[in-house]
């Protein structure tokens, strides 16, 4: 996956807004107000940030030696996905997939509610 590719997937669903919060170097997917993915954009070779859970995290980095915790982020919470390093753009999508619904998971009724009137 190029980042093209990853900002299209991002922004298909449902909710989802790109901004640069942390400057023009950084860009960063939220759905309603909440970070699920960033993407550095001064690096050559493409890097993604994802939330997950600890366990899951865990997993991940044992499976793939590309996958280690998120530069600048919690590593308990977050981790980087080095795609140079032969990630499957399977495993990307997926883990994006993860990563959007454990946070709308997160949200309070209210948020679902109106996450679902979109």
């Amino acid at each position: 996956m190029d980042i093209e590719s990853v900002r299209e997937y991002c922004l298909a669903k449902k909710g989802v807004t790109e901004e640069l919060p942390f400057g023009p170097d950084t860009l960063v997917f939220k759905v309603m107000g909440k970070m699920f993915a960033l993407v550095p954009l001064d690096e050559t070779d493409l890097r993604v940030s994802l939330k997950n859970t600890p366990d899951k995290n865990l997993e991940l980095r044992a499976e793939h030696p590309g996958i280690q915790g998120a530069f600048h982020m919690n590593k308990k919470h977050w981790s980087m996905f080095l795609m140079r390093e032969g990630i499957p753009s399977s495993i990307l999508r997926t883990s994006i997939d993860e990563s959007y619904a454990l946070v709308v998971q997160g949200f309070t009724k209210k948020l679902k509610a109106e996450l679902e009137a979109l």
